[in-house]
């Protein structure tokens, strides 16, 4: 099922050859039984379970006590869906074949599988529209351009969560081509949906690129949700989605199967309402992958037992975290945030954390300014992307040249001549890697972040927002963003925390510790 409203779609539909589904299973898709109650509730013989806002563990709760069943909870989420993305756009298609996997789930929990009590089994989750599904849905980017190519199989992480029982539900909309076609396209805007709308205030940004997956979990269109970054785009939208999001070190998570931008910064990781079931699924989708060699090397920072250990309410006791003012809170978000953080900074202090204020981060204006960030990208992009769409079963384009030509000839398709394509071009325009460049950048890591983190024996570094990405991105650093407040208008703003490379169980206690002292997440109120 597509959620769109563009005339070349329907088309499409019309002739049965879209996404190799029957017209029969578009069109009766959301004729199904919906178990919908306006309260979120599911009442099931004399009991109710309320679905919104729930977590993982809520759900597996409800699964055990005979409460609810992972049909009934697919069937609420289309009907969520349904209602709300027509309005919101946080997703592109649905899996026609999530029933059936709801289906299996409850079968099995009820035959008493090992494990189909655990984790994420059962479980309906979002993708990110540029992580690969060998299945009846399309990987597109949000981008015309790949509409009807095949994929030659499943992402690393798509095998991952369907062996750990996941249910996929389908597919989130995205900032196209994970922001990276154009410098001037909104953020959330892709070709195939339009633009994505904030369910706290609906002219609010949604940020990007995995706007669509912020947006859905947070408007309770699904239980949890998949993102990727390469700056900025995991952290930014759960900053202003008011939803939690964790950047994983670089090769934590594999990027096989994932449309890239740039194997040194990309990676892939979980957006959803709580820290505990972002955990839940990053338990789940780290770990070595054949098909991605960085994972080689980021396996050995995976604690044994996983990370649902680190969900300690009281993590930030003796934990050392570093203030850095400038820049980080010289950036605006309305006159709340200094008054706000200093709050903030009383509660991890009262929850046992050392504050180590007022440090800086050496070279901070070059990598705001000039580090090369930009086109080292440009130069990662066109090399990755040519070999991703080399490896396609099937596509319309095979090389970014190939793109480009498209976005030309169909310049007519929602706003895509509006919104242009500079940086494309300017990527088509390189001819391969400046290793200067890099080595810059990596010395910019090196003797500024990571040098700052090591001579203060710093646990986290702590940043309103999420203007501190370039910082983590350019080096692989994890980072996690936690809700910490809304603005006069209502808009939400997040807190970051991050750390050195496999940081990510002390990042978890402190991100959990915080969270679980303020407990500042509410649900969205769809202001104009």
């Amino acid at each position: 099922m597509v959620i769109e409203n563009v005339d070349v779609i329907l088309q499409l539909l019309s002739k049965c050859q879209y996404n190799n589904v029957h017209p029969f299973h578009v069109s009766t898709l959301f004729l199904l039984p919906l178990v919908l109650l306006q309260s979120g509730s599911i009442a099931i013989t004399g009991h109710a379970f309320s679905i919104e806002e729930a977590t993982v563990h809520d759900f597996h709760m409800a699964f055990e006590q005979n409460k609810l069943t992972s049909r009934q909870l697919v069937e609420f989420y289309l009907g969520k869906i349904h209602k709300l993305n027509p309005i919101l756009r946080g997703v592109i298609e649905v899996n026609p074949d999530a029933l059936l996997q709801a289906d299996k789930a409850d079968r099995e929990r009820k035959a008493k599988l090992p494990g189909s009590l655990l984790g994420l089994h059962g479980i309906p989750i979002l993708l990110k529209d540029n992580i690969a599904t060998k299945d009846k849905m399309n990987t597109t980017a949000g981008s015309f351009a790949l509409l009807k190519s095949v994929v030659p199989r499943d992402a690393g992480v798509v095998r991952k969560l369907r062996k750990a029982g996941a249910i996929i539900l389908g597919k989130a909309s995205l900032s196209e081509w994970a922001y990276f076609r154009a410098t001037v396209i909104p953020s959330g805007w892709c070709a195939r949906t339009g633009k994505g709308q904030n369910p706290y205030v609906l002219s609010a940004t949604p940020c990007g690129s995995s706007s669509g997956s912020a947006i859905s979990v947070a408007a309770n269109l699904a239980a949890v949700s998949l993102g990727t970054e390469t700056d900025g785009s995991i952290l930014c939208p759960s900053h202003v989605n008011s939803v939690v999001g964790i950047k994983p070190t670089l090769g934590l998570t594999s990027r096989a199967g994932v449309v890239p931008i740039s194997p040194r910064q990309d990676t892939v990781g979980p957006i959803c309402r709580t820290v505990s079931d972002a955990v839940e699924v990053l338990d789940v989708i780290v770990g070595f992958d054949y098909r991605d060699e960085a994972t080689r090397t980021s396996s050995k920072y995976i604690p044994q037992g996983g990370y649902k250990q680190f969900l300690n309410a009281n993590g930030l006791k003796g934990k050392r975290l570093g203030i850095v003012r400038n820049p980080f809170y010289m950036f605006g978000n309305g006159s709340v945030l200094p008054q706000v953080f200093e709050h903030h900074f009383h509660t991890l202090r009262q929850g046992g954390a050392i504050l180590v204020d007022h440090l800086e981060i050496a070279n901070i204006d070059v990598i705001y300014g000039s580090s090369g960030e930009d086109a080292a990208l440009e130069a990662e992009f066109k090399i990755s992307l040519n070999a991703y769409l080399k490896e396609l079963v099937a596509s319309p384009v095979r090389t970014l040249a190939d793109v480009i030509a498209f976005n030309n000839k169909f310049s007519h398709l929602e706003k895509i001549k509006e919104y242009g394509q500079d940086t494309f071009l300017q990527a088509e325009a390189t001819n391969g890697i400046n290793k200067k460049t890099l080595l810059k950048l990596a010395r910019l890591s090196r003797n500024g972040f990571e040098k700052l983190m090591k001579e203060h024996k710093l646990d986290a570094l702590v940043t309103p927002g999420s203007n501190v990405s370039p910082v983590l991105a350019i080096g692989g650093f994890p980072g996690i963003s936690v809700p910490a407040g809304y603005d006069s208008k209502g808009v939400p703003f997040g807190i970051c925390f991050g750390g050195l490379k496999g940081s990510e169980p002390k990042l978890i206690e402190i991100a959990y510790s915080f969270e679980q002292a303020t407990k500042i997440r509410k649900p969205p109120s769809f202001k104009p």
